[in-house]
């Protein structure tokens, strides 16, 4: 049975690429359970194996991804119709596709969006800036979210969350907006649902425990590199 949000809120982003510590079906079920336990609406999850093991853990609804490179191509979230069908067959409750304007993507996307609507599932369209936004609404996608912002060669590059995206989104788009990517505290998830959005997906800050030691110990060293050439230490 597909689930559906009850609320709007944190969606916690359960991924592990396969070079990483914490890879692996089950950890990322315990890592959605733990995200539930925690107050988490959604979890979106990266791959079959992992689709599967979370959706059976968790009661708050699935978004499903399969993260592939295909050669020639910069299309690397749900790229072809052969990964809707898997990340459905898996249990997904919400499907997100690559709703970049890039290789024509905008123009191939429409049977996608139809094929997950006729499973009784919902799309979610990474985007990168508003106008792709838009046209991801237009096609009948159900949230729209920022996930691709930094990620284009058109969309801007910052350290931080594409704030003026969520904003502008919200501003254009009937559906639900989801700020995504580079939300590194609680303060920028508030703001983001300060300017409007309904979900807020966190990943690396909470799953990803190497990344967020790395952020810790650069700051760090950082502080010491300085402290040594003023002379302090």
């Amino acid at each position: 049975m597909r689930r559906t949000f009850q609320k709007s809120g944190l969606i916690v982003s359960c991924q592990a690429l396969p070079d990483e510590p914490l890879h692996g079906a089950e950890m990322m079920k315990r890592m959605a359970v733990a995200a539930e336990q925690g107050g988490a609406v959604g979890i979106r999850a990266n791959g079959t194996q992992d689709i599967r093991a979370i959706k059976e853990a968790v009661e708050v609804p699935v978004i499903g991804i399969i993260k592939r490179d295909i050669p020639g191509s910069a299309v690397y979230i749900t790229p072809e119709m052969e990964d809707v069908r898997a990340i459905l067959e898996a249990g997904a409750d919400i499907v997100a596709l690559d709703m970049t304007d890039r290789e024509g993507r905008l123009s191939k996307v429409k049977e996608m969006i139809d094929f997950i609507h006729a499973a009784g599932a919902k799309v979610m369209a990474d985007i990168s800036v508003l106008e792709e936004g838009m046209a991801a609404e237009r096609l009948g996608s159900d949230i729209i979210s920022t996930t691709l912002s930094g990620y284009t060669p058109y969309s801007p590059r910052q350290a931080g969350p594409d704030l003026e995206l969520v904003k502008k989104l919200t501003e254009k788009v009937p559906v639900p907006v989801a700020a995504e990517g580079r939300i590194w505290s609680e303060r920028e998830a508030v703001q983001a649902m300060r300017l409007g959005a309904s979900y807020v997906v966190v990943g690396a800050a909470i799953t990803r425990p190497h990344v967020i030691t790395k952020r810790y110990a650069e700051r760090m060293d950082e502080w010491l590199r300085n402290k040594l050439r003023a002379g302090n230490w």
